[in-house]
């Protein structure tokens, strides 16, 4: 793969649909029957903690590809609040995973997150792909997942070298991160907008 076989820009308006719709198949039963990533991503534009210049997508023969959003996330420390930043979904069409474009969509993203003054990012995933750019478990650095402080999948990267030194902490999802029960009938209303597809 060279730099010449894809562009990685900033979303769009008219690219919204598109893009729930790639999210949607990125997802689907994956984690669960169905999914639910593409209705987060759609609710998430609006939240004042949705990071709109890292919102992006990877074009490949002028398709869309992939795509990836960013949302302000914080350490809660005994002393103070620590801000640092937490992506997801990170998408990439299925006929195009496991070819190298989701680390390429990964690594850029986190660059550009630097420069916007993030000195670390928390996520929750899969070590074997995310230690390849860098992700540690957080236990190991003394920060703790709230909803299950011994996890394997809670995993962190410095930005900033020796941004989290001395840093222990807990960390909670973003409040808009998953669908409440209260709102699975407007997720339902939405999705019913999509192509059919079963669990």
């Amino acid at each position: 793969m060279s730099k010449n076989d894809y562009v990685i820009r900033l979303e769009r308006e008219e690219d919204y649909r598109e893009v729930e719709n790639l999210t949607r198949e990125a997802f689907w039963n994956v984690y669960r029957p169905g999914c639910t990533e593409h209705y987060v991503l759609h609710c998430y534009r609006d939240r004042k903690d949705f990071i709109p210049e890292l919102d992006l997508v990877m074009e490949k023969d002028h398709q869309i590809i992939g795509h990836v959003m960013y949302v302000h996330s914080e350490i809660l420390m005994s002393d103070r609040i620590l801000p640092i930043m937490t992506f997801g979904p990170i998408s990439i069409l299925p006929q195009y995973q496991r070819q190298g474009y989701g680390k390429v969509l990964l690594d850029d993203s986190m660059e550009r997150a630097k420069s916007l003054g993030c000195g670390a990012i928390a996520i929750c995933g899969n070590i074997a792909f995310y230690g390849k750019s860098g992700f540690v478990l957080a236990k190991e650095k003394g920060i703790n997942y709230a909803e299950d402080p011994e996890a394997d999948y809670f995993l962190i990267k410095e930005l900033v070298p020796g941004f989290l030194e001395g840093v222990t902490g807990e960390f909670k999802d973003p409040s808009g991160y998953f669908v409440a029960e209260e709102n699975r009938e407007a997720f339902e209303a939405f999705d019913a907008q999509f192509p059919e597809k079963r669990a």
